[in-house]
């Protein structure tokens, strides 16, 4: 006997396919970037205009990049730890703490390494400490970086007895002289474009960078993925107190010297700065290349205020008023994509 025909299946309907996340992603961060360009354009032409014979001068852009440099590098570990969804508000005072303990007679006998070197490693360890207490001790990333400023700058203090330590090591004063610029570009700033390239290569393109936007987005969703969010926040702030140790030996070099004032409001800026470049408070998002047009945005807008003879004090509403305004852009780009 013949079986009977089973009924035809409907057809299902068709759909257009949706738009790949990810081409969606790469709009925004290109519309966002595009739109930092523009407001940094925009100050090179009020800058251009109100001092034209001083503010497009070969040394001022040379004393803007430069100037960019210290907190661009600082900013850049800031990002990856904003990212993962912690704060670092200990930056400053690591800057501080390692330029001090760098530029101490006992360690300028060891030359140009022995300041290097000391700069870093004092970065890294308070670096891990705060990895530690927040990794591992549970503590607040707020409260546990707070310390660490309230405790790096009295250390600070101590070190230099509130006083300056002048560097006499020639090795290290020769970079910031004219001599050392490569092509007519001072190192600091290729020191500051080389971190701001492996950290842009980090991000993008490593596993440790998808690990850390992976963290900030759901840390929950992180850790049933297989991720050791613990060990992965560490990292982050290891990687933070590298940033600082690196930028701490550029202001020895910028400075010729090491006081416990150093990195003042660092903090501060480089949270401001990340935050101008699309990265969220609330982590799962961020770019190493918005973070540096913000540096470069904030860095120019002081330039413009200092050749124009404007108080400090107008800067600094300046850019309380630009935090504020860019904080509110995301939440209202937030509620639009969400």
């Amino acid at each position: 006997m013949t079986q009977p025909a089973s009924p035809a299946r409907p057809a299902e309907p068709k759909t257009a396919p949706a738009s790949p996340p990810s081409a969606l992603k790469t709009l925004r961060l290109d519309v966002r970037t595009l739109s930092l360009l523009g407001v940094l354009a925009a100050l090179i032409v009020v800058g251009g205009i109100t001092q034209p014979d001083s503010f497009l001068d070969t040394d001022n852009v040379q004393l803007i990049l430069t100037q960019a440099s210290v907190i661009g590098v600082v900013t850049v570990g800031m990002t990856f730890v904003i990212i993962s969804g912690g704060i670092d508000l200990s930056v400053g005072a690591i800057v501080a703490l390692a330029s001090c303990w760098a530029t101490t007679v006992a360690t300028q006998e060891y030359g140009f390494i022995g300041i290097l070197f000391t700069a870093v490693v004092v970065g890294v360890g308070c670096g891990l400490v705060n990895g530690v207490l927040i990794a591992y001790g549970g503590m607040v990333p707020f409260i546990a970086t707070l310390a660490m400023l309230a405790a790096g700058r009295g250390l600070a203090e101590q070190i230099t007895d509130g006083k300056t330590q002048v560097v006499t090591v020639d090795s290290v004063l020769k970079l910031g002289e004219r001599d050392a610029y490569v092509l007519g570009i001072p190192p600091l700033v290729l020191v500051f474009a080389a971190v701001t390239i492996v950290g842009w290569l980090v991000l993008n393109r490593t596993t440790f960078g998808r690990r850390s936007v992976a963290v900030g987005g759901n840390a929950e969703a992180a850790r049933l993925a297989g991720i050791d969010v613990r060990r992965q926040r560490l990292y982050l702030y290891l990687l933070s107190g590298l940033c600082c140790g690196i930028a701490a030996f550029l202001l020895i070099v910028l400075a010729g010297s090491g006081q416990n004032t150093n990195g003042n409001l660092y903090e501060l800026d480089a949270i401001a700065a990340a935050i101008i470049g699309g990265t969220l408070l609330t982590g799962g998002r961020g770019t190493i290349v918005g973070s540096v047009l913000g540096v470069l945005i904030f860095t120019t807008i002081t330039n413009i205020f200092a050749l124009n003879n404007l108080q400090s004090d107008v800067q600094e509403i300046a850019k309380g008023a630009i935090i504020v305004a860019a904080v509110l852009v995301q939440r209202r780009t937030a509620n639009t994509h969400s």
